[in-house]
């Protein structure tokens, strides 16, 4: 029993050394991590690294874009100069067809008729003419004998006037009647695509008036007409351009348009210009404009909707930059700019349009030369130091413009 003690005692006293040990430990490891701490130099904040590119300065030629609508170059209502039972229809509707296709056939037995009648009436005004050609004949050598009265003598002459007045009245029946017999063959006056028809055979129409029944229209679009509105300072503009011999004029040089429809990334369509109305609208402020094109596939309909660019001003050296980069503080607009000892500045600057780049024109506020903040627009604010990352502007694979660093 007492060896048993002794055991105990001796283990009690080698725990509690161990124990003693690891405080040691511990309270040493602690004190030099504190010295070391306190002895390390205090870390600087780096400046916030920014990319950093001088705008794009190039030579270039501004372009106007205007919203407008095809229309088709000739329209033509097609309506019955007579009216009458319709007979048939002599096309597809939606086919093309050329000038002088029948379209329609009204019933012509009555116009027949009518002809005959005609006829007949210039065969009795023949025949009365030549009869009172003859009385007249008679009564002319007799006059001269003496053998007749002047009132007999005027009596046939103006007997004879009369037939021939017949003659030409019953001549022009007949012309009349010939016609409107013709006329109930409809055809196309132009060539074009017809629509279709708006009223079916068998039906009764009325022809010859302003209120005729209309039959169905046709559409000339190749060449198509392209019409749109400008403003009377863009008017103004393009006039004072030509004047100075910067641009051709309006109306007379056949300037160049291009034109995109409503599915299209690109401007491909071309047309010329070849209309300018004669006075500015007073309720819009806007004048109309037009524009030809070809369009031999038929692929422009009357009524699209379609944007066209025209060339704006002559050549000229300008700053661009992309919209992405300017900044706005209510009305005015303002690009971050490296400045001295890279400390962030601002430049307001003065918006032109986008170019066909899709950079937008600067007018005022910067130079050629200006260091321009591209990245982390949100981040930084004016005085604060960066650490500059000099790119240059490139077009990716998708055509849009990026920046590459500089190696």
């Amino acid at each position: 029993m007492k060896k048993f003690n002794v055991n105990t005692n001796r283990m009690s006293k080698t725990v509690l050394t161990v124990i003693g040990l690891l405080i040691v430990i511990i309270v040493t490891a602690a004190f030099a991590a504190n010295n070391k701490e306190d002895k390390a130099p205090a870390s600087t904040v780096q400046a916030m690294p920014v990319e950093v590119a001088i705008p794009v300065f190039e030579k270039i030629t501004e372009w106007d874009e205007y919203t407008g609508r095809f229309e088709a170059s000739n329209k033509v209502e097609v309506r019955a100069r007579v009216s009458g039972f319709l007979e048939s229809v002599n096309f597809v509707d939606g086919q093309m067809v050329k000038k002088g296709d029948v379209l329609f056939t009204i019933d012509d037995r009555p116009f027949r008729i009518a002809l005959d009648q005609a006829n007949a009436d210039f065969g009795q005004a023949k025949a009365s003419l030549k009869t009172a050609l003859d009385n007249f004949d008679r009564v002319e050598t007799l006059r001269e004998s003496g053998a007749i009265s002047t009132e007999e003598y005027d009596r046939r002459k103006q007997a004879l006037e009369f037939a021939k007045a017949s003659i030409q009245l019953s001549q022009s029946r007949v012309d009349n009647a010939q016609l409107n017999l013709e006329f109930t063959r409809v055809t196309a006056p132009i060539t074009g695509l017809v629509s279709r028809d708006m009223v079916n055979e068998g039906n009764l129409i009325d022809g010859g008036t302003s209120n005729s029944t209309l039959l169905t229209t046709i559409v000339t679009t190749s060449p198509i007409d392209f019409y749109f509105t400008a403003s009377e300072s863009d008017y103004l503009r393009y006039a004072r351009l030509a004047r100075a011999g910067e641009r051709g004029s309006v109306r007379t040089s056949g300037i160049p348009v291009i034109i995109k429809l409503q599915d299209e990334e690109a401007f491909v369509h071309e047309a010329k210009m070849d209309f300018v109305d004669n006075v500015i609208d007073r309720s819009t402020g806007t004048i109309e404009s037009r524009a030809v094109l070809e369009n031999k596939d038929h692929l422009l309909e009357p009524g699209m909707f379609g944007k066209a660019r025209i060339m704006g001003s002559a050549e000229h050296e300008a700053i661009m930059i992309p919209d992405n980069i300017i900044g706005t503080n209510q009305s005015i607009r303002f690009v971050y700019v490296l400045g001295e000892d890279n400390v962030v500045t601002t430049k307001n600057v003065i918006l032109g349009p986008l170019h066909s780049n899709g950079l937008r024109i600067i007018r005022d506020g910067i130079t050629q030369y200006d260091k321009l903040i591209t990245n982390n627009i949100q981040k930084i604010s004016p005085g604060i130091a960066v650490t500059p990352i000099e790119t240059f502007w490139i077009k990716n694979k998708a055509g849009e413009l990026a920046v590459a660093k500089v190696e």
